[in-house]
């Protein structure tokens, strides 16, 4: 398994929600815990274990460095809410990692990211610890990329203007049902459920044009420095065009100054 450059979340690390997809699809399962162990290396081979006969648990791993592990998992709370898309749409108007983004270049939520190479969600607050983004896929996603969409809205759940640290991506149980249509108008919703010292427990969820639920999941976060990320040499805007199978539809913003996955 190589994890491109352009699924990154933090510089130099792949985004958590694309790089747990990826290995929850090894997995015979519908419903997965993924638990991140170190950075997932980008354009650097990786190599994937299955250790249950039954494909009920695998492990990825850069050399002998274990990178992520996947169980069988289970999720017995109710998800989080639905939001209409239009309230989805004026939502992301205010989105907080326009002004302020630690990973400005995660695939997920990176503001540095063009239209079509990128998910480019912008999850803004709905209401008190919940946030939701529009999406409309311009192909059909795989289930990695639904897994991906449901990662950095739960981070931003936490965010408060000119508060806190960035988070990364620390364990994620996902769920996904179905994916989006070609052209589908979504919404992912966050929502903030707990906080114990630098760990957030948030949840996410994924709705389809006619309110169906195409996937969710619960998440713990944990808050980091985040010098940890060295910024790469050159900028996105320097890198080649790349095509997207799937990419975003929230308000064109401005570039500013996520495993993302991350929150500010």
């Amino acid at each position: 398994m190589i994890i491109e450059k352009r699924f990154q979340g933090p510089d130099g690390s792949g985004n958590g929600g694309y790089v747990a997809g990826l290995l929850a699809g090894r997995l015979s399962t519908d419903t997965v815990t993924v638990t991140l162990r170190r950075p997932p290396p980008l354009d650097t081979e990786l190599r994937v274990t299955v250790e249950d006969e039954r494909g009920l648990s695998a492990r990825l791993w850069h050399g002998e460095t274990l990178i992520a592990e996947a169980l069988a998992g289970a999720i017995v709370v109710p998800p989080a809410p639905a939001v209409p898309y239009e309230a989805a749409v004026e939502a992301a108007r205010g989105y907080l990692g326009v002004d302020d983004h630690p990973f400005p270049r995660c695939f997920v939520c990176g503001t540095d990211r063009r239209p079509g190479d990128a998910l480019r969600l912008m999850p803004g607050p709905v209401a008190d610890g919940t946030v939701a983004a529009p999406w409309t896929p311009s192909e059909e996603p795989g289930p990695e990329l639904v897994w991906a969409a449901l990662d950095c809205p739960g981070a931003w759940s936490f965010a408060e203007p000119g508060h806190g640290r960035p988070s990364v991506l620390g364990t994620m149980t996902a769920q996904v049902t179905g994916v989006p249509a070609a052209g589908e108008r979504c919404v992912v919703v966050g929502l903030a459920r707990t906080r114990e010292g630098r760990k957030t427990h948030a949840a996410t969820a994924l709705y389809g044009a006619d309110g169906r639920l195409l996937g969710r999941a619960e998440q713990i976060w944990i808050e980091v420095d985040p010098s940890r990320f060295a910024p790469p040499a050159a900028s996105a805007a320097a890198e080649p065009e790349t095509a997207a199978p799937a990419g975003g539809d929230a308000p064109e913003t401005r570039p500013s100054a996520e495993h993302c996955s991350s929150a500010s």
